[in-house]
């Protein structure tokens, strides 16, 4: 390597040193106050440094938010409704991809499949208000019309992932079956689809995290409060309680602990997938 081009080299790594370095910080430190004032009892919470260590540690606002929010209800509405958005996910982005795959010489599947390409440029506000009157006049304005738009909203993305995965599945497997007399259904279930577990986990984790973080499409969709999701719940503390900041704090880290450690635990799944993906594809 010649020494402009070596020089040129380590320029570049130290800028993208310099770079990750910075977007770590921002990462970290608004995690930092997070914990930090969670931590806090009031008086600590109000004397204006965010940045101050708790002492003495309290857990007084995690039980406060605790109790506010009614954490194990709205917790459970959120694992419902994350539950059933990853479970829709993951088998009807599996049969999309797997008929379009299959059958790309025909207009029809090769044309859905770039109309659905076409959706995943459609954020949900677009189209929020005919959404909510849909679901409020067919009788989905609770926790089930939640997870249908969720699902609908997560399939262009997950079908383009699949479909990039199930074109390295040689067409031999499915021959094979069909010569001992398997059908199409039961090719899939029983070959196809248990091949797809490194997708179907990247695919799933992907819709966990959006359907536990949501916070627009269930306040807008859900019209009983009794059933909102937790990211709904933490609204509480923009009006009513906005002065105790350690009860907010808590009650925010109490709801985003959840996805960050399925992501801490599944994040290796993640790029195995998206990787087996884009090489085989």
């Amino acid at each position: 390597m010649s020494k402009p081009a070596k020089v040129a080299r380590e320029r570049f790594n130290g800028s993208a040193t310099t770079i990750l370095i910075l977007c770590t910080i921002t990462v970290l430190l608004p995690l930092y106050v997070t914990i930090s004032m969670a931590f806090k009892t009031q008086a600590q919470a109000v004397d204006g440094n965010a940045f101050s260590f708790p002492s003495p540690f309290s857990i007084e606002g995690f039980v406060e938010a605790w109790n506010l929010t009614k954490f194990p209800v709205g917790a459970g509405i959120s694992l419902f409704v994350t539950a059933g958005t990853v479970f829709l996910t993951i088998i009807l982005a599996a049969f999309a991809s797997y008929a379009i795959v299959r059958n790309w010489d025909r207009k029809l599947f090769r044309y859905s499949f770039f109309y659905l390409l076409a959706a995943m440029f459609i954020p949900f506000p677009v189209v929020a208000l005919p959404q909510i009157q849909l679901t409020g006049r067919i009788g989905l304005d609770n926790p089930f019309g939640v997870i249908l738009l969720a699902t609908m909203f997560q399939l262009s993305f997950s079908v383009l992932l699949f479909t990039a995965f199930l074109r390295s599945i040689p067409l031999e497997l499915e021959e094979s079956a069909r010569i001992d007399g398997a059908t199409t259904w039961q090719t899939f279930w029983k070959i196809i689809f248990p091949l797809l577990a490194p997708m179907s986990a990247t695919v799933g984790i992907f819709a966990f995290l959006y359907a536990w973080n949501d916070f627009m499409m269930p306040s807008l969709i859900i019209s009983d409060p009794a059933l909102q999701t937790l990211p709904v719940r933490q609204n509480l503390f923009q009006t009513q309680f906005s002065n105790n900041y350690h009860v907010s704090f808590a009650s925010y880290l109490m709801a985003m602990a959840p996805a960050i450690v399925v992501y801490l635990f599944t994040q290796r799944w993640v790029m195995e997938g998206v990787t087996q993906g884009a090489v085989k594809g």
